[in-house]
């Protein structure tokens, strides 16, 4: 994905645009945390995004500079230094086509967030990590859904990515109307996909397959921190 900005494309374009909207709220709850009125941190947001999608800005996305992650904080971090060198500066986002984001949502979720001594990039990596993850949990539901399985993985999804006991799988079983073996060889698919999905999700935010392993380390310290 940090490739691609090198050769601005409408693909590259288009992959970084989806990889924005799935990563937004660790942004919006990193500039919440400097931004004391919401509708400011929102415009911020707005703003940062509009200049991250120009075309210069996607050709900053260099593999040598690392990680996704890493890039969007740090450009996020310079983008708010400028902004607030600026006095009286035209409307942020220069009329660039902003993307479509669910502030309303965004910022529900992030009231709910601890008052605690997160710094915003301590807060912007953790909602990554925990925003990764359910990106991952949607995949994993989206492909059962497609087969016809959504109720299989509505009633399994608690033993994903945690234990279940055998009175519970005795309880899936008979809502799905299969014995008790097939519910846990049913689970166990359900991890081993969920572990695949996991390891192709961090893949989009790495500039080489090499990088995987160590990327998904780092993401499980941050969410043990």
């Amino acid at each position: 994905m940090l490739a691609a900005g090198q050769a601005v494309s409408r693909e590259s374009r288009g992959a970084l645009e989806a990889l924005c909207r799935a990563y937004w709220f660790p942004v919006y709850a990193c500039v919440r945390r400097h931004v004391f009125i919401a509708e400011d941190a929102q415009d911020l947001t707005q703003g940062f995004f509009a200049h991250l999608l120009d075309k210069e800005a996607i050709g900053k996305a260099h593999p040598d500079r690392g990680r996704f992650r890493a890039f969007l904080l740090t450009a996020l971090k310079n983008f708010l230094a400028n902004e607030r060198d600026k006095a009286g500066a035209e409307k942020r986002g220069g009329g660039r086509a902003a993307l479509s984001l669910d502030f309303d949502s965004g910022e529900s979720r992030y009231q709910i967030e601890p008052s605690h001594e997160l710094t915003p990039e301590k807060l912007f990596e953790r909602r990554w990590v925990l925003t990764l993850l359910d990106q991952v949990l949607e995949s994993l539901r989206k492909e059962l859904a497609a087969e016809g399985k959504e109720p299989q993985f509505e009633q399994l999804k608690g033993g994903i990515v945690g234990e279940m006991t055998s009175e519970r799988y005795e309880q899936v079983a008979a809502a799905l109307g299969i014995t008790a073996a097939a519910a846990k060889q049913a689970a166990y698919r359900l991890r081993k996909r969920y572990r695949e999905l996991f390891r192709l999700e961090v893949a989009r935010t790495v500039a080489e397959d090499a990088e995987v392993d160590d990327e998904i380390s780092r993401l499980l310290g941050i969410l043990g921190d």
